[in-house]
């Protein structure tokens, strides 16, 4: 892959609702930067979610754009909670042509017990479960799945423990969430929802893929970390800061290299004759339970999207 040497503040602007894949490579270090605008506040405000929860749905978002950004194949990423607070899942897919979706589940009223008595710490909407991470790689293929403790509602440390158990690898995972205002939507409400991540993993030799760590210099896993680590939540969503700028700023003694952007965009990929389908899985007693009113009636949570069958179609 074609990458470009950071070797001082770049002139132009990448954009938003990308993955820019990028190498330290003094420092034998790799990872990803996700900057996410447009899709992110599709996503967000297609539903009627309180604020924080918009927050925490926003992250999972972004930490599935980092993680399912390592596909080497056409698949699926899945990214999901499922846990004992207000906020009981978060779903969030990632598909390898770039297509990104998800949604959220919370109990409207113990959100609101929290909201009263002005508890809002995510640990408290979260609550204590599991976080599940699966690649599907098609229906024909075995689904691949870990499994991870999600405790003190912290998305971040939850996917840095999965890689810590599951691959043994070393990683630094850090996203952020904002709304920021924008004077050019030109409708009534214009803050926009914007989220951001920084991926950063320890290169083996084996698998360095070009990696030229200073020999000796077996401190450079810990000097990247501790770059990586000053990245403010401001600069990850920041519309005017490019992400090979931020790069440059963080790693430029790394010898950082920035490889080619891929774009992200939401998608859900729901569809009439889908649901259908789906319907069409369930036994005649099923069937009839759907019926409210003679019809049977089917909201796609990714999208909202609705849709309208008669049960004697199944």
């Amino acid at each position: 892959m074609e990458a470009i040497q950071i070797a001082s503040p770049p002139d132009t602007v990448t954009g938003d609702d990308i993955i820019l894949p990028f190498q330290a490579d003094r420092a034998g270090a790799s990872g990803r930067l996700v900057r996410l605008g447009p899709a992110v506040d599709e996503i967000l405000r297609g539903h009627a979610y309180p604020e924080a929860v918009c927050k925490l749905l926003g992250e999972a978002v972004a930490l599935t754009a980092l993680l399912g950004a390592s596909l080497k194949f056409e698949g699926k990423f899945i990214f999901q909670t499922r846990t004992d607070g207000p906020v009981n899942m978060l779903v969030a897919d990632y598909r390898s042509s770039g297509d990104l979706r998800g949604f959220a589940g919370f109990d409207a009223q113990k959100f609101a017990a929290l909201e009263k008595i002005g508890n809002m710490d995510s640990a408290k909407f979260l609550g204590a479960g599991t976080l599940a991470m699966t690649v599907d790689r098609g229906p024909d293929m075995e689904r691949y799945q870990g499994i991870v403790a999600l405790k003190g509602g912290d998305l971040n440390q939850a996917a840095d423990a999965y890689f810590r158990q599951s691959e043994q690898l070393p990683t630094f995972i850090r996203v952020a969430v904002a709304r920021h205002y924008s004077a050019e939507t030109g409708d009534q409400n214009q803050w926009r929802w914007r989220a951001g991540g920084l991926m950063l993993q320890h290169l083996t030799r084996e698998g360095g893929h070009g990696a030229q760590a200073t020999p000796g210099d077996e401190d450079g896993w810990n000097r990247a970390r501790l770059l990586a680590a000053t990245v403010e939540d401001s600069e990850l969503v920041d519309p005017m800061l490019a992400p090979e700028d931020l790069l440059y700023r963080l790693f430029h003694d790394e010898q950082v290299r920035a490889f080619k952007s891929r774009p992200l965009a939401f998608h859900c990929g729901c569809s009439p004759g889908g649901v259908k389908a789906m319907l069409g899985r369930f036994g005649g007693d099923e069937i009839k339970d759907m019926v409210e009113d003679g019809r049977i009636r089917v909201t796609c949570e990714f999208c909202n999207s609705r849709y309208d069958f008669d049960p004697e179609d199944f």
